[in-house]
């Protein structure tokens, strides 16, 4: 079982910015490499969907929509990847999950909600 841990979520005005952060405080170093850790989020009524994610490379995938907003790094002597969120719209609103992914399975957090006003 891969525990994760978020953080970071709230309520910002259009135009801010949040960070939101994912640890993996029960995998040691060289397993968390393996791991793909990726952001989702699922608004109210709709399907869940990719924000951004990266491999233990440091190959990133980010949706068409955050591009140039958002930026997704990880600190693998952490086990942490951070989602910085700039310029927020009301569009970002949701309920953002850490995944962790590799062939074997994949794991999920809770979720923080992060609420833009407009």
């Amino acid at each position: 079982q891969v525990e994760l841990v978020e953080s970071g979520g709230g309520l910002v005005q259009a135009g801010g910015s949040l960070r939101l952060s994912c640890r993996t405080p029960r995998l040691i170093n060289s397993t968390f490499l393996g791991y793909t850790i990726g952001w989702f989020r699922q608004a109210p009524g709709k399907q869940r969907e990719l924000v951004a994610r990266i491999t233990g490379g440091g190959t990133i995938t980010y949706a068409d929509s955050v591009k140039g907003r958002f930026t997704i790094s990880r600190d693998n002597s952490r086990k942490t990847v951070s989602l910085q969120m700039n310029n927020l719209e009301p569009d970002d609103t949701a309920v953002y999950y850490c995944n962790a992914a590799k062939t074997t399975g994949d794991y999920w957090g809770q979720g923080t909600q992060v609420t833009v006003s407009s």
